[in-house]
């Protein structure tokens, strides 16, 4: 007689205790394909299940959850990772000074799938770091905001001569109590990058450098590699940039497979530094246009995005003359990125551009993406420097980078395969940042004809 009793108990747990409950979930996402940014390879997604702003299960079977928003994507549908901006700059020029645009800036980052942004250098830190808060307390939408607090160099206008070494030491620890993320050398001299460095990676922080050829008490890339510094900008350095001219003197005559090339890549190889080429930056400052290079030509009405008043100053002004050097800065760094790539070199992605009322540089990651294929990196290799290249770069990888369970919620949804066609990646449907879902085009049309001076009256603010 117990044994039927026990047997009917069991029937009873088994019919109304079901041994896998369905686990309560925010959202999940079904269907499509989803890049692998550590294997580089696209595969089916089965599921992508968030929950309280992370990936809480990848891969899984759809019916292990129970989720309070389902989004179903079909076979035209693919997934990657939020992407990152290793040098991203929220401020503009526009009429007279280089000033930081708080308020409508973070929304173009993140409706272009820049779910992180390194604000690499700031005019206005202490604006900066409160944007950064805002976003953090979720008073304000936008990519996760990593400081870089003020330049340190003469790119400071504050910055005169040669400052005290206690004096960058203080400075270093007090805008690392206040939550930067890392910092920026632009200008400075050996000895001050040397106890700056120092000092950033007592804290953990890393640092990065727009630095020179070593003319004029500069700093060589060469040299502030074997000093620690964790990224460089822009140029490699090396005998290939010889300290008797400045960088960009030298850089436009560089050619990939000479020796000084060769011993200045696996010398960024060797101590495992990443490279932050911002191919597209030059593009902008040379004869460039819309009109001689597709590279830069809009998918999307950028100037919209200015006030009414912005864009009748740049109807009226005059043509912008770019320079020559720029131009052919541009085209070197795109015959010699994909030999430092393909030789092993770590490379991350950064935009590092200022608008003037035409480019913005939220969409610059795009462009930046198109390049680097133009320039014969793959598709594949290009997205994941746009991804967990930077996120490791920044030290965050634990966090961002990847579709992994445990990580922070951020992805991007893109109509049509990125690794057929890289432009892809422009054709975005929806941008999850910690978990929330936003519509790209909504936050683009909330930005419309509010970036800059409203007025001739408003002009001295910019």
């Amino acid at each position: 007689m117990y044994a039927r009793i026990a047997l009917w108990l069991s029937f009873i747990v088994a019919v109304h205790c079901p041994l896998e409950a369905q686990e309560v979930v925010d959202t999940v996402f079904v269907g499509g394909h989803v890049f692998n940014s550590i294997s580089g390879e696209l595969e089916p997604n089965s599921s992508i299940a968030i929950l309280k702003g992370r990936f809480v299960g990848v891969g899984e079977n759809p019916d292990k959850y129970r989720a309070k928003e389902t989004v179903t994507l079909d076979d035209g549908d693919f997934i990657l990772p939020g992407l990152i901006d290793c040098h991203a700059h929220y401020n503009v020029r526009l009429i007279k000074k280089r000033r930081e645009e708080f308020q409508f800036m973070p929304l173009v980052y993140l409706a272009n799938g820049a779910t992180v942004t390194f604000s690499c250098g700031e005019f206005d830190p202490h604006g900066m770091m409160e944007l950064r808060k805002r976003i953090e307390k979720g008073e304000q939408i936008g990519p996760r905001l990593i400081n870089s607090g003020p330049y340190f160099g003469r790119a400071r206008p504050s910055w005169r001569g040669k400052k005290p070494e206690q004096e960058i030491r203080d400075e270093v620890d007090f805008w690392a109590s206040r939550g930067v993320g890392g910092f920026k050398a632009k200008a400075i001299d050996p000895d001050s990058l040397r106890v700056l460095i120092e000092q950033a990676h007592k804290h953990n922080l890393t640092v990065t450098g727009h630095l020179d050829s070593g003319y004029r008490n500069s700093v060589n890339p060469k040299d502030a590699i074997d000093m620690g510094i964790d990224r460089i900008e822009h140029f490699l350095g090396g005998d290939a940039l010889p300290n008797s001219t400045s960088a960009y003197q030298s850089l436009q005559n560089l050619q990939p497979g000479t020796p000084a090339y060769r011993q200045i890549v696996q010398h960024f190889i060797d101590n495992g530094i990443y490279f932050d080429a911002t191919l597209t930056a030059y593009g902008y400052l040379g004869e460039t246009t819309a009109e001689t290079h597709e590279e830069y030509q809009y998918w999307f009405n950028e100037n919209e995005l200015f006030t009414p008043h912005m864009q009748e100053l740049v109807k009226k002004a005059p043509p912008q003359k770019g320079m020559d050097i720029y131009q052919r800065i541009y085209r070197v760094k795109q015959t010699t990125i994909e030999p430092f790539h393909a030789a092993g070199g770590l490379i991350t992605l950064g935009t590092d551009h200022v608008s003037n009322g035409n480019h913005l540089p939220g969409f610059g990651i795009h462009r930046e993406m198109d390049v680097m294929v133009r320039s014969g990196i793959s598709p594949s290799e290009t997205l994941k420097i746009a991804t967990i290249n930077g996120a490791k770069a920044l030290k965050i990888d634990q966090d961002h980078g990847s579709i992994e369970t445990g990580k922070s919620a951020d992805l991007v949804i893109l109509k049509g395969n990125p690794l057929e066609n890289i432009r892809n990646t422009r054709n975005i449907s929806h941008v999850v940042k910690s978990g929330v879902i936003h519509d790209p085009a909504k936050l683009l049309a909330s930005v419309k004809g509010k970036i800059g001076p409203a007025d001739e009256d408003q002009e001295s603010d910019w």
